[in-house]
């Protein structure tokens, strides 16, 4: 029998482990600042949102949740002041969301959070092993992108 040290960690215990270190940076920071409503995925909406470079529907197909839990997300962040609803001026049948000033604040914690993690990392291990990670990462994401294009 193989020594346990021996035996590698799995990628997918590694990328939970590490997207938990991430999290938890966030919910605390965003607790300290008085955003500790925000609901589980709110989180990845609301940073989502503050890139602004996708619409709120990708965003939620990234989600892989059901439509009536997306919509039942949005639901909340907006009552609880993250998120702006309107009836879209173009298409009335659209609506648009934005953040609010509160979702903005929110935002930017949530950065300031994972730039705090992001130069720990990098005085730990070195900014080319961390350009390499995300190279790394960057060709899982194409990978699993390919395949659900096969599928489809």
């Amino acid at each position: 029998m193989p020594n346990e040290s021996s035996i590698p960690i799995p990628l997918p215990a590694l990328l939970r482990h590490a997207r938990h270190t991430y999290g938890a940076a966030m919910r605390a920071a965003l607790a300290e600042h008085g955003h500790d409503d925000i609901p589980g995925n709110g989180l990845y909406v609301i940073g989502a949102l503050a890139l602004g470079e996708a619409p709120l529907s990708q965003i939620i197909r990234e989600l892989r949740v059901s439509k009536q839990a997306a919509g039942q997300l949005v639901d909340a962040l907006v009552l609880r002041g993250y998120l702006d609803r309107q009836v879209d001026p173009a298409d009335r049948r659209r609506l648009t969301v934005t953040l609010t000033e509160r979702g903005r604040a929110a935002a930017d914690t949530q950065i300031a959070a994972r730039v705090a993690i992001d130069a720990e990392l990098a005085a730990r291990v070195g900014a080319e092993k961390v350009r390499h990670a995300r190279e790394v990462l960057a060709a899982l994401i194409d990978i699993g992108h390919g395949a659900e294009g096969d599928a489809g």
